[in-house]
């Protein structure tokens, strides 16, 4: 292997920038303008910059130590699905710099559509871009239940009870999808839903590194037409919910991210802070791991099991999945696309 490829979502970094960002976010699915203008206002309130770029760079500084530390000589570059640097243009770039093959660290850690197969359809399109020299990308598997990244949100949740100081709900976040989408997460034969029981594999996991054996796991950001059912309950619904039951604080672990961006930023840190504040409700929200070493020593690690046949390190029973070469799914009907499988 000549090279990693550090692929992720991307975001805006100036605010003339967020509009036609979140065009290509959005193309194809159906959200009405109106969401557009909605979460368009969300980005201007922080000044037309997205944290994620700077997260993701941040994190691969991080991994390039790590890999230094360890003797590995790969460089790493850096692509976007929705936003600069796109991949296309870096896989372009790794051909011109004689990359022939190279490994792609997507910055998901689950199955399911957006959270997989999606980065394998960026893969196959900046290929498909480049042509006839495009560099052989082998994309490095799912992570939700390695012991890295497990421990850094744990230690995380302690961070965040530690500044209530007393009685908490320990609340699991990850990105709501269709509920459609979530029934095609996975090879057909296992009956679907990998990506909600990754999530909530993940939830167990770290909670039970608290010792904590009652939490609730739910879902935030979902942005599409309210005629289709998306997985749920919502987080703010369920701070009403836990309002009503009379808790008094919560620590929310936003598990379904790698990094604090701007979704985090808003729908947790603005929307539920808020709504806990309304309800007199104590807050606090866990940090996502990008920024922990632990989290720069988990992408080695997935490496070195490419480059020096490691341990794959897992604490769940889920298979070993998201390795593909070239965009090519991991199985066959593999998180297909809502819309593919009712075909």
């Amino acid at each position: 292997m000549d090279a990693l490829l550090w692929l992720s979502f991307g975001g805006p970094e100036r605010p003339e920038d967020v509009r036609p960002f979140l065009e290509n976010v959005t193309r194809g699915r159906g959200v009405p303008p109106e969401r557009l203008d909605e979460v368009e206002q969300h980005y201007l309130g922080f000044g037309g910059v997205s944290p994620i770029n700077a997260l993701n760079r941040a994190a691969i500084e991080a991994v390039e130590a790590e890999l230094a530390a360890a003797g590995i000589d790969l460089p790493v570059y850096f692509g976007n699905r929705n936003w600069h640097p796109m991949v296309e243009d870096t896989v372009g770039r790794m051909a011109s710099d004689g990359v022939a093959s190279a490994l792609v660290f997507p910055t998901s850690a689950y199955g399911g559509y957006s959270a997989c197969r999606q980065y394998d359809e960026d893969v196959l399109r900046a290929r498909a871009a480049v042509g006839e020299g495009a560099p052989e990308l082998t994309k490095l598997r799912q992570f939700f239940d390695h012991p890295l990244f497990v421990s850094a949100f744990a230690d995380a949740v302690r961070a965040a009870a530690e500044s209530l100081g007393g009685e908490y709900r320990l609340v699991f976040t990850a990105h709501s999808v269709p509920i459609s989408a979530d029934a095609a997460a996975g090879p057909p034969a296992d009956g679907g839903h990998r990506y909600s029981k990754q999530v909530a594999e993940a939830a167990r996991l770290v909670a039970a590194d608290l010792g904590i054996t009652e939490y609730d796991v739910v879902w935030q950001s979902r942005s599409g037409p309210p005629q289709v059912p998306w997985l749920e309950p919502d987080i703010l619904d369920h701070l009403d919910a836990l309002h009503a039951k009379e808790v008094p604080a919560v620590v929310l672990c936003p598990v379904g991210f790698v990094s604090d961006h701007l979704e985090v930023v808003w729908d947790l840190d603005t929307e539920a802070r808020d709504k806990a504040a309304e309800l007199g409700m104590g807050f606090a929200r866990a940090a996502a791991p990008s920024g922990d070493p632990r989290f720069a020593r988990l992408v080695v690690e997935l490496i070195r099991e490419h480059l020096a046949n490691a341990p794959v390190r897992k604490l769940s029973d889920f298979p070993v999945a998201g390795r593909t070469l070239n965009g090519a799914p991991c199985a066959v009907g593999c998180c297909e696309p809502p819309q593919r499988s009712r075909r």
